[in-house]
């Protein structure tokens, strides 16, 4: 008998020590586009680094074979991510991003140009997305959409930037 109250005494200690809430002492977390890789074989990876339950800062560098795609072929710049979820770190959010990036404009093959179609520019934007954490917040699944503006050069700050996909991530 005695044997059976110790086991249930163990037993219930262990439930005592139950948290409500999810351990968030991880505060960094590295990230993939997989959707991004697969429809544009363009490679791209982030960073974000958890301020609060609710905010984010981060940063990404892609690079692309292609120069002439839509975001050339590479690009860096940061984030600052807010979290509208129920869970801590993860939900609705939203984002405000910088991107410098540079590639090739076929349109604007001048002679007398001396870029001959090369540029490199910044843009700021807003972004949306969801994300999904597993119970043990290890692991990440989101999907997040973004619009931008140029604002350098004078000949790109008519044209839009958009970014987009769907990544996967590992908190540690």
């Amino acid at each position: 008998m005695k044997k059976l109250l110790l086991l249930g005494l163990l037993f219930y200690s262990q439930l005592s020590l139950a948290q409500a809430y999810p351990d968030l002492s991880n505060d960094s977390e590295i990230k993939f586009n997989i959707g991004l890789f697969l429809a544009t074989t363009t490679v791209e990876g982030s960073y974000e680094y958890f301020l609060s339950e609710d905010t984010s800062i981060g940063g990404t560098v892609y690079f692309d074979d292609d120069a002439t795609d839509y975001n050339g072929n590479f690009g860096i710049g940061p984030n600052f991510r807010a979290y509208f979820g129920y869970q801590p770190r993860s939900g609705f959010f939203a984002e405000a991003f910088g991107l410098y990036y540079t590639g090739e404009d076929n349109d604007n093959e001048d002679p007398l140009n001396p870029r001959n179609g090369e540029f490199s520019t910044l843009a700021l934007g807003l972004g949306l997305g969801n994300k999904w954490v597993t119970r043990s917040q290890k692991f990440s699944l989101e999907v997040f959409a973004g619009f931008g503006r140029n604002i350098n050069p004078e000949d790109f700050q008519d044209d839009f930037m958009y970014r987009g996909g769907l990544s996967i991530g590992f908190r540690f």
